[in-house]
């Protein structure tokens, strides 16, 4: 399943040339993981607190394809590629209407309060991906 979240590109988002900045991107998709998570009944503050365990960006691997300008209407799309013991691989993209403008892999790792992997708790690892588990 697919997430949607929608953003406008504000004034602040954009460089001199009322295009968006490129690492702003990287804050979009992250907003869109967030409502995401939120979305699958996730709660991170809970998780931290009941488990000691939080999310952190691994690795991302981005391509930006067309820019963002100042005030469009954009929609970050998440979707699960993959899903291990400590490890989700996601697929997310900002989308203009039917215009990809960006996309990306982006690698989360289970951290626990030491900053050591930790394997996802079984609820969690069902709200992420029920049919697997």
């Amino acid at each position: 399943m697919t997430h949607k979240f929608s953003i406008r590109v504000y004034y602040e988002d954009t460089d001199l040339a009322g295009i968006v900045y490129y690492a702003n991107y990287l804050k979009f998709i992250e907003r869109g993981r967030s409502e995401w998570v939120r979305a699958l009944g996730l709660d991170q503050v809970a998780m931290k607190r009941d488990h000691g365990m939080v999310f952190a960006v691994r690795r991302v691997e981005a391509d930006y394809l067309k820019p963002a300008k100042f005030d469009d209407e954009l929609t970050v799309t998440t979707a699960l590629l993959a899903e291990t013991g400590a490890r989700l691989v996601l697929e997310q993209a900002v989308w203009r209407g039917a215009e990809k403008l960006f996309s990306a892999h982006v690698t989360l790792v289970c951290l626990n309060e030491a900053g050591a992997a930790a394997r996802l708790p079984a609820d969690v690892r069902h709200k992420i991906s029920p049919s697997v588990h």
